[in-house]
């Protein structure tokens, strides 16, 4: 999957890469492509997460382009690319649904402003899409009697993200909670939630040292009530906490370049 598409001339896809490379999003890939026909058929097999576009492309009006990648993908940010500043053309382009503007030559701020707000939108909408899932966890969880503890690992697994606690995963299969702990810890090592706060956290690893979301969203991505919580979690299992393990990451990053 292709994490940026530019449908534009190669210059403009090396300055966005350029401008990546020192920033925290230098691990986005990027495909490029200089017409409407070729774009289009790079959407088909690779959905971006965010698509960069010229408002003036060689075989179709780019904003024209835009509307219908949209139709495709409702929720696929487009930013669009030119070196004209018209009121016009602006207008259309909000009028379009796009989700940014920038001129060219690209200003490193701006594009890091886009970015930032595309990645804050997109977590307020998967959080949305959680909270949604929600009301049919049970209904489509299927509880392998004979292996209880298998299937609590299970259960956490899957729903990680939302309120677990040790009174409904025993009444999932159907035991006492006095009597899945005992079993539990045999089995695993570990308490029930201790089990459950070590996933988690190492879950949310992966966003920690691939995206620049701010920790209260990471921490509600992986099913802890604050980011305080969070935080005193990951340093108690880690050693470090959420920002300086991201720090950690990050400088590793720069020293390998």
């Amino acid at each position: 999957m292709a994490d940026i598409i530019v449908v534009d001339d190669t210059e403009s896809k090396q300055m966005i890469k350029s401008i990546l490379e020192e920033t925290p999003y230098h691990y986005f890939s990027i495909k490029s492509a200089e017409t409407a026909t070729k774009a289009m058929q790079i959407l088909r097999q690779h959905e971006p997460s965010v698509l960069f576009l010229d408002v003036s492309l060689p075989d179709e009006d780019g904003i024209d382009f835009g509307k219908k990648v949209l139709e495709m993908y409702p929720h696929l940010p487009v930013v669009v690319l030119t070196h004209l500043q018209m009121f016009d053309t602006v207008q259309r382009c909000i009028n379009a649904g796009f989700s940014g503007y920038l001129l060219k030559p690209v200003v490193k701020s701006e594009l890091m402003s886009i970015f930032s707000r595309i990645l804050a939108q997109n977590a307020v909408r998967n959080h949305e899409h959680i909270l949604q899932r929600k009301s049919s966890v049970n209904d489509s969880f299927e509880t392998d009697l004979a292996n209880p503890i298998e299937t609590a690992k299970k259960f956490i697994q899957l729903y990680f993200y939302q309120s677990i606690t040790l009174k409904e995963i025993s009444n999932l299969v159907y035991l006492s909670p006095s009597h899945f702990s005992r079993m539990f810890k045999e089995e695993t090592g570990y308490n029930f939630v201790e089990y459950l706060m070590r996933y988690r956290v190492d879950r949310s690893k992966n966003q920690l040292k691939t995206t620049m979301l701010p920790i209260e969203v990471i921490a509600c991505h992986h099913g802890f009530s604050s980011a305080t919580y969070f935080s005193t979690t990951f340093k108690k299992l880690e050693g470090v906490t959420p920002s300086e393990y991201r720090s950690l990451f990050t400088n590793l990053n720069v020293q390998s370049k």
